[in-house]
């Protein structure tokens, strides 16, 4: 069984894309992942892509889009949503067919950092090790089984992990 997985986040411009890139990766053929934003910048943070590239990862296809993408008809059917940023946890979310499970992964917004390229740079890298080991965690889950509040109790218990 491959599961949908979108992680979301107001500007849809880094994190959320880094974590889209990351299990598409980590989770090939157990996982699609989708990322979306609820007020998305329209473009992926050029910090973002460049560091994803130089770790390996195919950009091509990622693009910052809004999250009502995925609320219509012909949407794939979402099995998890998490969110990855502190905003997007107090806003109103649509309501997704099929009630995912969803947790919240909150982390500090690498975009944000103003300063050298060094601290700017840094700041990816840590986000990108956040998002490396909560995703690794979360792709290692044995999912066949649990039900659903099961399954939601452990992506949120993902979050802890640093």
């Amino acid at each position: 069984m491959t599961y949908n997985v979108l992680f979301l986040c107001t500007g849809n411009s880094a994190r959320s894309i880094i974590a889209e890139a990351i299990l598409n990766k980590v989770g090939a053929g157990r996982f699609h992942a989708y990322s979306a934003g609820s007020f998305p910048k329209g473009q992926v943070n050029p910090h973002a892509l460049d560091m994803l590239a130089r770790l390996g990862y195919d950009t091509g296809q990622l693009r910052s889009k809004s999250w009502d993408e995925f609320a219509e008809p012909d949407a794939p059917p979402l099995d998890f949503v998490i969110t990855v940023c502190d905003n997007a946890a107090g806003e109103v979310c649509p309501v997704w067919p099929g009630h995912p499970a969803t947790a919240h992964w909150g982390m500090p917004d690498p975009a944000a950092v103003e300063g050298t390229p060094s601290e700017i740079a840094l700041a990816f890298a840590d986000t990108y090790r956040m998002l490396d080991n909560r995703i690794e965690a979360f792709a290692s889950l044995k999912m066949e089984g649990l039900g659903h509040l099961a399954l939601q109790y452990h992506v949120a218990e993902i979050a802890k992990k640093q």
